[in-house]
């Protein structure tokens, strides 16, 4: 039970009214401590857990709409190092998804994102470079399965659906079970637009709500493009790729897909008129691709545009970098206000619970907690791994620690489908990384160590404020050992968490002196009473976590002035 501050109030002033007859009133109502307001964050959105699912790559719920007679169904690869990735269509869809929100939820997630729902070409690529082994942004041979070619952003794509289970359906089964649906958008690009070898129907192409044909690149280079002479181009960026030594390349285009031009305010209006027929349709919170290829004045124009219609909308964004000083400018208000996928905690993640076994230091600097660039890091949306990179390649005693680490320190997490069994670790896009699941695996999930040890931790936090939003306090981060505090004081709530990590193979006893809260506390996995005096003392098993709660105010002097100056920290961030 939580301890509510506004009742100790109201005890501390009835204790000094009662002895208000005798000349000295008891010590202990003088030395009530002051309640200060410590939290990391109140956006709403950081109570949640993400579960990130490539849909077409999760379960095959409706075989009815694979639409194999596209020739767009099931493209294997050659093998690499003997695992074939697939470039085509596999079946995934909405029913899929639908049909399993309660293994997502019991696992302890209460969010799902999903990648783009909207239409895509219906044919494989014929431009671009093949893919292998290692190669990244080349796309001959590829299919839209994955969502991000979009040609017409208000409409489904046909591999999706099925009778009874729409988009709409999908998200009110998910807010039927009290989760929120995390939509995936682009507003950088449509289709692969150019070096076709013949005219392919609707690539490079751009539709509007009712079906007009909006922007056509007709198989044309970029800078072949006439967007003041021709409407159809007038949607398109003329400025073809820019290599790294010529200036930025987030100025030119990606890959061969068509670059959508911020500069023209219709397609501004097209993308916010699209993006509010998906929130209408149920989308509570959206993923943001290729952030860093658009100006910070279209995403704040999109962003004020959205909010405006649905205030207080969540958005994280993925601008894939590791310098925490580029992507925490999306962060502030005057670019836009979103959060964004937190990269350099990603890569720190992966030498530390990875191969690598790097010690818990190495998290220390991706942390900023305090005097860092981001206007809010407990908002930030954490993770190890995702489709755009391999897979986190660890054990499964690495994986059980990178989850207790996910779960207890700040930010949101984010966990891509299938790591929850360690499922193709190591492997990336064309080599495994986006294989399907399916079924099967999903029924078998809960025999590995991974899914129960993360459904374990993942459900505490589910059940905690302190986890979720309050104030991070590190006490040690030193090779195999992690110990920190979170702290939630705000409107009546006060939690506190004492959260202690080994990610070793044996046992370990964690001493600490300093910033110690002493008292009882409650060991949160099985309700024991645990005392701490003027030292936390305290064994942690091998890949082990152990978290104790305290529900009533923090009171250790000097933990709370060390809490005064971490909120200072992130608030004042939190206004630049």
């Amino acid at each position: 039970m939580m301890i509510r501050p506004s009742l100790l109030l109201a005890s501390a002033l009835a204790l000094v009214l009662a002895g208000c007859g005798t000349a000295e009133p008891p010590a202990q109502t003088m030395q009530a401590p002051v309640l200060e307001s410590f939290h990391g964050t109140l956006e709403p959105f950081a109570s949640e857990t993400v579960y990130f699912v490539v849909t077409d790559r999760f379960v095959n719920g409706d075989p009815g709409n694979d639409h194999r007679d596209q020739g767009t169904f099931d493209i294997p690869l050659a093998p690499c190092d003997g695992v074939a990735g697939n470039i085509g269509y596999l079946g995934g869809d909405f029913k899929g998804i639908a049909d399993n929100l309660d293994y997502i939820r019991d696992m302890g997630f209460s969010a799902v994102w999903i990648t783009p729902v909207v239409d895509n070409p219906d044919e494989p690529f014929t431009g671009g470079e093949p893919p292998g082994c290692g190669t990244i942004l080349s796309d001959r041979g590829k299919t839209g399965y994955h969502g991000y070619w979009g040609v017409n952003f208000f409409e489904t794509d046909e591999h999706l659906p099925s009778p009874g289970m729409q988009f709409s359906d999908l998200a009110g089964a998910m807010h039927g079970r009290g989760m929120k649906l995390v939509l995936d958008i682009v507003g950088n690009h449509g289709s692969p637009a150019w070096t076709m070898t013949r005219d392919q129907p609707k690539f490079g192409k751009l539709y509007g709500r009712d079906g007009t044909l909006l922007a056509d690149h007709q198989n044309l280079h970029p800078t072949e493009l006439d967007p003041v002479g021709n409407p159809l181009h007038a949607f398109y960026n003329a400025t073809g790729p820019v290599d790294a030594k010529d200036g930025s390349i987030f100025d030119g285009n990606l890959a061969q897909l068509a670059d959508f031009d911020a500069a023209n305010p219709a397609v501004l209006d097209y993308m916010v008129d699209a993006y509010l027929h998906w929130i209408d349709q149920g989308a509570d919170a959206f993923r943001i691709d290729t952030i860093a290829w658009m100006p910070h004045a279209f995403w704040k124009q999109f962003t004020d545009r959205i909010r405006e219609k649905r205030p207080g909308f969540f958005m994280f964004g993925e601008a894939f970098d590791y310098d925490a000083a580029n992507i925490a400018t999306y962060t502030l208000p005057q670019n836009g206000g979103v959060s964004v996928l937190d990269f350099p905690m990603k890569q720190a993640m992966d030498e530390v619970f990875g191969r690598a076994g790097a010690g818990f230091e190495r998290l220390a600097s991706a942390l900023f907690l305090e005097g860092g660039p981001y206007a809010n890091p407990y908002e930030l949306a954490t993770f190890y791994d995702n489709h755009d990179m391999a897979r986190m390649d660890a054990s499964d005693e690495g994986f059980i620690d990178a989850h207790n680490w996910l779960f207890t320190a700040r930010g949101i997490p984010v966990v891509y489908y299938g790591s929850e069994t360690g499922f193709m670790r190591g492997r990336a896009e064309h080599a495994g990384n986006r294989n399907y699941f399916g079924q099967a695996r999903v029924d078998a999930a809960s025999d590995s160590p991974i899914h129960a040890q993360l459904t374990r931790i993942a459900n505490l936090r589910r059940q905690s404020p302190a986890l979720q939003r309050g104030l991070q306090v590190n006490l040690v981060l030193e090779g195999d050992v992690a110990a920190f505090y979170r702290v939630y004081q705000h409107e009546g709530v006060a939690q506190t968490a004492l959260v202690l990590l080994n990610k070793g193979d044996a046992a370990t006893r964690i001493g600490i002196d300093a910033l110690v809260q002493s008292g009882a506390w409650r060991d949160a996995f099985d309700g024991a009473t645990v005392e701490i005096g003027e030292r936390i003392d305290l064994e942690v098993p091998a890949h082990g976590v152990r978290v104790l709660l305290r529900d009533t105010p923090v009171d250790a002097p000097a933990l709370r002035e060390r809490l005064a100056v971490l909120a200072g920290a992130t608030h004042g961030a939190a206004v630049r």
